[in-house]
């Protein structure tokens, strides 16, 4: 910034009023000052006066301080510059591994923004990918934005329907696809329109009628640098639809350099130069958390697993690449973890920190992977918030607690990332964070999103003073830990009472036979709703009602146990690798409706 006063001509005496309430001397700072005030005893303002002064008559002062724009290729150009030879490394669907560094990464992606510029791409213009994690989907996540356009990354496993309608919403004019997923594609090809289609190859070649990327980009010189706007848009992403048309979440260069700086932080994600990362999160679930932004930001090696996201196929690469920090959903975590079970001294494994989102981790999770030496970081946030909203870390002063207090923390959703609010609003306004009181959990922040794309229609997702209003029915404790403990639409009401769907499966999946566990309201004839419990067991494991039941009951009122217990082998999931309930529901939502006679819960 420029400095300015936004004052009347007499600047130096206005100046020199502020320095009279502020009490420095006057001729400090190289402002003009009018030093008669000091003097003179009739201009003197008193310590009353100083007051009004204050309020009526001081003059805004500016900062002085650079207005420099927080615009995404910064993040990159700070990874070339200093981390130059930092390994990116790719596994490849035939499972072989393709090394890159950031240097080649910074060369490619202004090659792929002057390919981008050559296919007709304009400022504004959005670019789809439908892709998994690689070197080459990275270089779109800076290349699209280094030339102005808008990157939007699609998720493979929407229906056919929601697919096409968020490419025809967002406007896609091109697209980059994996040859893999060309699959995917073929279903939509008669669905949408789009200008080109890039294809990211394997040692194919692209159909008829696609484009090569390898050839786009090395047809370019590589040389692309247009200044750009920080609240332009970056990228965007759309909800996983799970209640009603998946919605367009549109974030600027600014919240997604401001977002990478919080999620680095020691009290965010704590990610570093010296890590290791490895985002298991697909690229296409909002931006892969953030993470290969927040790791190119700090320059430290990505290693990116490609399609092949099983339990042992993970930890084999984990081990041969040196990750240190991993990040994916519990069902992810959930798997490793009975592989480690199984065979505990095949996976030579050093010190690895995982990041755990999308839904609660069970408790049970972060005392599995302590066993074998490994931590898990609880953390959540939303599409809306790009997404980043709280992480689980002990604060100092909670790390003497006796252990089962300090996992009860640890399960929790966590403390706030700076420079996000949070609080809970109940039908009477605030409520105390007292962690009992309940109600729907609202965010503010600096990436936080202000209105959804094209959808007018959903302004009341924000509260009159600017409160997103996240869906979540959640708790704040005394220390400010923030614990979810539904969705709004997942809350069992039973006679008028809450029941959290959430914490009732996370204690079943703490039971030694249970792999995974969804609970759901189904229909009672007296109390409404009741909960009905869907459970899968682990390999050659099983268990009775009875003894889930009585699992469950040291733990919970007797209000809150399960009316019934469903077995499957499998528990649908949506999109982005939660249950998906509004299934369940419709499988299981009327098994209670034949009880002859309802009993007390």
């Amino acid at each position: 910034m420029t400095g300015q006063i936004s004052a009347p001509p007499a600047l130096g005496a206005q100046r020199a009023r502020t320095d009279a309430v502020i009490g420095d001397p006057p001729g400090v700072g190289g402002f003009a000052r009018d030093v008669r005030l000091y003097t003179d005893p009739q201009r003197r303002p008193t310590m009353a006066g100083s007051r009004r002064l204050c309020e009526a008559e001081v003059a805004q002062v500016d900062g002085l301080m650079m207005d420099y724009p927080l615009t995404v290729p910064y993040l990159l150009d700070r990874a070339a510059r200093y981390f130059p030879g930092v390994e990116v490394v790719s596994r490849r669907p035939d499972r072989s591994v393709a090394r890159s560094s950031y240097a080649d990464v910074y060369r490619r992606t202004r090659q792929l923004a002057g390919g981008m510029v050559r296919l007709g791409v304009s400022r504004g213009d959005r670019v789809a990918t439908l892709g998994w994690n690689h070197t080459r989907h990275l270089e779109a996540y800076f290349g699209v934005p280094l030339m102005g356009g808008v990157l939007h990354t699609l998720n493979p496993r929407l229906s056919t329907e929601d697919l096409a309608y968020v490419v025809n919403d967002a406007g896609d004019s091109v697209l980059l696809v994996d040859d893999v997923l060309l699959p995917v594609l073929e279903r939509l090809r008669n669905r949408v329109t789009l200008n080109h289609v890039v294809v990211w190859t394997n040692g194919t070649r692209p159909p008829a009628g696609m484009i090569d990327y390898e050839e786009l980009v090395a047809s370019e010189p590589g040389e692309f640098a247009p200044p750009l706007d920080e609240h332009e848009a970056a990228c965007m992403c759309y909800t996983s639809g799970t209640t009603g048309r998946p919605k367009g979440v549109v974030y600027s260069h600014r919240a997604i350099v401001l977002h990478s700086l919080a999620s680095a932080m020691t009290d965010g994600l704590a990610i570093g130069q010296r890590e290791v990362l490895c985002p298991v999160v697909p690229m296409f679930h909002v931006n892969g958390w953030g993470l290969p932004y927040t790791a190119t930001l700090v320059g430290c090696k990505q290693v990116l697993p490609g399609p092949h996201l099983d339990p042992k196929s993970l930890l084999d690469l984990y081990v041969a690449e040196g990750v240190t920090v991993a990040a994916g959903v519990p069902t992810i975590w959930l798997g490793i973890l009975e592989a480690l079970d199984k065979e505990p001294d095949r996976w030579q494994l050093g010190p690895v920190r995982m990041v755990v989102g999308g839904s609660a981790a069970p408790e049970s999770l972060i005392r599995g992977f302590d066993r074998h030496g490994l931590q898990v970081v609880h953390a959540w946030g939303m599409t809306e918030m790009t997404p980043l909203g709280t992480v689980s870390w002990l604060k100092r002063s909670l790390e003497g607690l006796p252990e089962d207090q300090r996992y009860a923390y640890r399960a929790k959703q966590g403390l706030p990332a700076p420079l996000v609010d949070t609080r809970i609003m109940g039908m009477a306004g605030e409520a105390p964070w007292d962690g009992q009181a309940m109600g729907e959990l609202e965010v503010r922040g600096p990436w936080v999103a202000s209105g959804y794309y094209h959808a007018p229609d959903q302004a009341g997702k924000w509260s009159a003073d600017g409160w997103f209003r996240t869906g979540d029915v959640a708790t704040i404790d005394a220390e400010g830990y923030v614990k979810i403990t539904d969705r709004t639409k997942d809350l069992v009401k039973s006679g008028g009472e809450w029941i959290s769907s959430v914490d009732l499966e996370n204690a079943l999946m703490g039971h030694p036979a249970v792999a995974e566990a969804a609970v759901i309201a189904a229909k009672h004839p007296r109390w409404d709703e009741r909960p009905v419990a869907v459970v899968v067991f682990k390999t050659g494991a099983s268990a009775t009602p009875e003894e889930l039941r009585a699992f469950l009951e040291p733990r919970f009122p007797k209000f809150w146990l399960p009316d019934r217990f469903v077995f499957t082998p499998q528990i649908p999931q949506t999109a982005a690798g939660k249950f998906q309930k509004t299934t369940l529901r419709h499988q299981y939502g009327g098994v209670l409706m034949d009880q002859p006679t309802p009993e007390d819960p």
